[in-house]
């Protein structure tokens, strides 16, 4: 009897403490607009003043950067999924006008392939620069993910500049079939997906390892500035429409664990975004989103981040006042340009006779041409289902 209570009360004990490590952990979120622009002011300022050098920074970054990795969990992935063979699936090339393309799965997390479309010069160099171009929230089945026609076009004119570039599936979306994009580890998932697409490139013997780029937009932009905080082998990162001190992303591939927040520090996506100094980096903002702000707030403080580095020249601002929130050709146009600087690439491949960047040679391919399968393709259109409510008001900003 005795022992049938001592288990009763063990079961009870275990149950108590599942729901009070849940509520601890929610508490930690930050979702969404989690704070107004002005909060999000004076947090960069009470930030600021724990360091003055780079000393202190370099100290506040490891913090910042364990933060990431203990909020998602990376470090409870076992070692052997990062070792794990790639398996490999390559479809034959497509020639087109200065570039190529094939699909491409590689595996993941056990029983998970990571999906995309490999872009490649059309004469591969002994060494060529690489760049993981990760997509964001675009539910539109004629403009989805990896399948639009802007990241069809940027991929495709970074290839012709002489860069390999791996487009690949967000979680739940195209062919990555395996997880909802709802699912709660959402970020993990997304981080450890990044770090293979960037162990898979890296081990390439045309890989030139010293010119790694990576750049994305919206919750692409998102996994551009995680990638770049957490792995030192990306030397350039072009984060797009996402920086924000106030606006922590709505989804839970950006805010649905505690990456933010623990019960011995707090941060904010400007600060993770800062943990790419001294290394280059280009932020592109807009008016009309959330990084509307940035060149007054987000800019000037990551920027004095770069400067304990002497490398303040490094760190640059576009900010399109009138522009919405894509990656249309008004951003991609800066972003070729520093790419192509600091990456060692041609830009001269993708101008035209006046020098100005013209993406013509671009041939738009189906859907079904850059599918690695023949299975259906996962369209997601219900916002709320797939999203917080924090995105749902910026429907209007959003150009799908």
């Amino acid at each position: 009897m005795q022992t049938a209570k001592k288990r009763v009360w063990i079961f009870i004990l275990i149950g108590v403490m599942q729901i009070w490590a849940q509520t601890n952990k929610n508490k930690y979120l930050c979702v969404g607009y989690y704070q107004t622009e002005a909060a999000a002011v004076k947090q960069l300022e009470k930030f600021s003043s724990y360091y003055s050098n780079k000393k202190g920074w370099e100290e506040r970054a490891e913090i910042i950067r364990n933060g990431i990795i203990k909020g998602a969990e990376i470090g409870k992935i076992p070692v052997e999924y990062r070792k794990a063979p790639f398996n490999t699936v390559l479809s034959k090339k497509k020639v087109m006008n200065g570039y190529t393309v094939q699909n491409i799965a590689i595996d993941g997390m056990p029983g998970h392939q990571i999906t995309g479309n490999l872009y490649m010069p059309l004469e591969l160099k002994t060494k060529n620069p690489i760049i993981l171009s990760p997509h964001g929230h675009w539910f539109n089945p004629g403009n989805y993910g990896r399948f639009r026609p802007n990241l069809q076009k940027r991929c495709a004119a970074l290839a012709k500049m002489g860069a390999v570039v791996f487009a690949y599936d967000m979680i739940g979306f195209g062919e990555s079939v395996t997880y909802l994009h709802s699912n709660p580890k959402a970020v993990q998932i997304q981080i450890f997906n990044s770090l293979r697409v960037l162990d898979y490139l890296y081990s390439r013997d045309y890989a030139d390892t010293n010119n790694v780029g990576v750049t994305g937009a919206s919750g692409g932009g998102t996994q551009t500035i995680l990638l770049t905080a957490l792995d030192k082998r990306i030397t350039v990162s072009v984060p797009v429409v996402m920086v924000s001190a106030h606006f922590f992303g709505g989804c839970n591939c950006e805010s649905g664990m505690p990456i933010h927040k623990s019960a011995t520090h707090e941060t904010n996506n400007a600060e993770i975004a800062a943990l790419a100094a001294p290394r280059p980096m280009l932020l592109i903002s807009d008016g009309h989103d959330w990084t509307k702000n940035v060149p007054n707030v987000e800019y000037p403080f990551i920027k004095r981040i770069y400067e304990f580095y002497n490398a303040g020249n490094n760190v640059e601002n576009v900010h399109l006042p009138n522009d919405y929130h894509d990656y249309g050709f008004s951003k991609r146009k800066p972003a070729y340009k520093f790419l192509a600087e600091h990456l060692g690439l041609n830009y001269s491949e993708i101008l035209d006779k006046n020098g100005n960047v013209d993406e013509s040679f671009v041939t738009l391919q189906a859907v079904e041409d850059l599918k690695v399968f023949n299975r259906p393709i996962m369209f997601l259109s219900n916002w709320k289902y797939e999203l917080s409510p924090a995105y749902e008001g910026d429907k209007k900003l959003i150009k799908q």
